[in-house]
Order: structure tokens, then C-alpha cells, then sequence
């Protein structure tokens, strides 16, 4: 088994706090993406909401990589997550005034996708520094599966207390929970920072030498390649299911929830599947995943087909099992081979990808999903990815 960062009090600490701020994530996901919906009936809208969601991490969480590898990376947190919280306070306001339009949604929701650009790199050099160097792997696990337990109560919870009381209090409740994470930040402890010396080069340079670490290390470019297309098209279609859930079987905000957290079961899943498999060793990335990682592209299909909503809740679920065990994978195999001044600058670009892709994947379909129809959208989105990948994975397993 890989749980073994949790014998640390300081990484259990982190772990319960941090679930607070995540499912007040995965809440307003599913807020946003009703709104979206609600507001203007169109899948390009949802679309474009995930899009305007995950896009500022594509051109800001490379700057920010920077920021994380040179300053106090705990402070560096409390303040990325109290801008969260004020960003998620000031969608409560606008919504309880009355004021929220499409064109405000769009600009909140930039906002809120800008924060996100930070707290990806900050959180991918904060957590490794909670425990022993030789746990770095084990924490990477634990933390993908606290973020998909958030993931499996978080959306049922949004929808069911916007069923119940109305989208203004599912608001305030998300802006309320990142209140003990807050406090969690102030009480942690981190080990000290192994420098490689690159942490007091200029920025501009600093920058440039994240992107010629990644060149230069083909397990950090080949884990990132995977994840990137898994990411475009398999988990850029779990970023579109209000289409599904209402456009398709009418099920309206509660049943969006239920897809989602149908996603979050099936990513717990893959994150406790994947620890209780063998530690990765450093410089590979296991072959197993890579299987996996065909699964998950053929499944994108298969969801654009089915008509029996309980077959839908599998599928989606089935499909973020597999792009959570692959996502773990692909991070552990960077992580492990990381220096602690590097990790910001090289995590924040597994967001570009990871994040960015998301949003790309998302905004893609949703359009075309309104062009030529969503079961077509991702027949073609799947097949073509299943297929070019499948050709990608024959080349780098034909070079070792």
C-alpha cells in the first residue's frame, strides 16, 4: 500500500482542512455549470464557462510556478486561498443582489479561474514539503483521493442544497467552507527547501529553465503528453455534462449532481485502486496506466450513445476512474524526479496541461457538441484520440 504519508500528523492536518476548501470546489462547479445552463440553455455556454474556468491556468500558472519556487511557500498558500474565499463571497453577492447576468458569470468565473492558476503550483510545492522526501509519492496518492472524495460529496451536495434552499445559500455555504482551511494553513509545518541553486536566477530566465527542465527530462514530457490528450478529450467531456444530464435526460440541477458525483465515485475509486498498488519507481511511468489511459479514450464514445441514464452514470464513472489512476500516475512519475525549488515552476505546467486541457477540451466540444450534435461530438473526439494515442504509446514502448 501507498498511505504511508499519513502516519505524518502535519500531512493529516493538511488533509482535513484542504477537503473543506475542495468541496467547496467541486460545489461551485456544479453551481456554475447550472447557472451556465440555466441562464442561456446552451451547451457553447457551459462550454464556455468551463473554458473561461481552466484557461487562465494555460497562461498564468507558469508565472506563477516561478512565484511558488522563490517565496514562503505557506504564506504563499493563505493568500491564494484567501482570494478564493473572496472570490467565491463576491459570487454569493452578485447572485443574492440579483445582478448576475451571463456577461458577470463569464467575469466571475475569470476571476475565479485566475486563482486557480495559483493554487495549482502553490498546492504541488506546499504538499511535498509536508512530509519526508521518500513520501512524496505516497502524498501525491493521498491527496488525489481526498480531492475525489470532495469530488464524490461535493456536486450531489451543491445540487441537493440548490434543490432544497436555492442557489443563493449553496453559495454562501461554498464561501463558508473555506473559512477551516484558512485556519489549517496557519498551523502547518513544512522541511526545509532543497535548493538546486536555480531558485535566484532572473525571473525571465527562471521561467525559461522550467520549460527546459521538462525538455530536457523525457519521463516529465511523456507523462505530460498522456495526461495532456486524456485530458482534452476524455475529462474535457466530464466538463460538459449539464448537456447530458438536462439536454439529454431531462434531469435538471439535481440530476447534474448526481453525473458528477457519479465522476467523483469513480475517480475515489481509481485513487485508492492506484494506492494500493506497487510504489512507482523513479523515471517510469508504469504500463498499466497507459492501458488505461486507451480505456478511458474509448469510453468517450460509448457516453455519447447511451440512452438509459443508469448506463450514463456508469460510463462517466468508469471514465474518471480512469483519468484519476492515470493522473496520479503521470504526477507521481514527475514529482519523484523533482528538486523542491523546481516543483513550482514544472507542476505549473502539468496544470497548463492538466487545467488547461480541460478547459481547451471543453470549450471545443461544447461547440462543436451544438454544431453537430453531442453523441457525434464524441464519437469523433474519442475514436481519433483512441487512435493517435494508441500509435504515440507503440513509438515510446518500441525506443526502450
Amino acid at each position: 500500500m501507498n498511505f504511508a504519508a499519513l502516519k505524518s500528523p502535519n500531512f493529516r492536518t493538511y488533509v482535513s482542512g484542504s477537503l473543506m476548501g475542495l468541496l467547496s470546489l467541486w460545489m461551485h462547479r456544479v453551481t456554475s455549470g447550472w447557472l451556465a445552463w440555466d441562464l442561456t440553455g446552451s451547451a457553447s455556454f457551459v462550454g464556455l464557462i468551463a473554458l473561461v474556468q481552466f484557461a487562465p491556468a494555460i497562461v498564468l500558472s507558469p508565472l506563477f510556478g516561478v512565484w511558488a519556487d522563490r517565496l514562503d511557500i505557506k504564506r504563499s498558500a493563505i493568500t491564494v486561498q484567501s482570494l478564493n474565499f473572496l472570490v467565491s463571497l463576491s459570487f454569493w453577492i452578485v447572485f443574492a443582489l440579483g445582478w448576475l447576468s451571463p456577461v458577470l458569470l463569464v467575469g466571475l468565473t475569470t476571476v475565479a479561474g485566475i486563482t486557480a492558476a495559483a493554487s495549482h503550483p502553490v498546492r504541488m510545492s506546499l504538499t511535498p514539503r509536508l512530509v519526508k522526501r521518500e513520501l512524496i509519492g505516497s502524498v501525491v496518492t493521498i491527496v488525489a483521493i481526498n480531492f475525489n472524495v470532495a469530488r464524490l460529496v461535493g456536486p450531489a451536495l451543491g445540487g441537493l442544497l440548490i434543490g432544497l434552499f436555492g442557489v443563493a445559500t449553496t453559495l454562501f455555504v461554498q464561501a463558508a467552507l473555506y473559512v477551516p482551511f484558512l485556519i489549517v494553513l496557519t498551523r502547518l509545518t513544512l522541511r526545509p527547501r532543497r535548493d538546486s541553486g536555480s531558485a535566484g536566477e532572473p525571473f525571465s530566465k527562471a521561467l525559461t529553465s522550467g520549460f527546459r527542465h521538462v525538455w530536457r527530462t523525457p519521463v516529465i514530457w511523456r507523462a505530460m503528453v498522456t495526461a495532456g490528450v486524456l485530458s482534452v478529450i476524455a475529462r474535457g467531456t466530464l466538463e460538459i455534462l449539464p448537456p447530458l444530464a438536462d439536454g439529454v435526460f431531462q434531469r435538471g440541477a439535481e440530476g447534474l449532481g448526481v453525473l458528477l458525483s457519479a465522476t467523483g465515485i469513480g475517480a475515489l475509486i481509481g485513487g485508492v485502486f492506484k494506492g494500493f498498488l506497487p510504489a512507482q519507481e523513479p523515471g517510469q511511468i508504469p504500463k498499466l496506466s497507459l492501458g488505461f489511459v486507451l480505456v478511458g479514450l474509448a469510453l468517450v464514445p460509448v457516453l455519447g450513445q447511451v440512452e438509459v441514464w443508469e448506463l450514463a452514470l456508469v460510463t462517466v464513472a468508469a471514465m474518471a476512474f480512469v483519468t484519476t489512476l492515470t493522473a496520479i500516475s503521470m504526477q507521481t512519475a514527475i514529482q519523484l524526479v523533482l528538486e523542491d525549488d523546481m516543483r513550482g515552476r514544472v507542476m505549473s505546467l502539468w496544470a497548463v496541461v492538466a487545467a488547461g486541457g480541460s478547459a481547451l477540451g471543453a470549450g471545443v466540444l461544447g461547440v462543436t457538441a451544438d454544431v453537430i450534435g453531442y453523441a457525434d461530438t464524441l464519437f469523433w473526439a474519442g475514436t481519433t484520440a483512441s487512435i493517435g494515442l494508441a500509435g504515440y504509446f507503440a513509438y515510446i514502448l518500441g525506443q526502450r
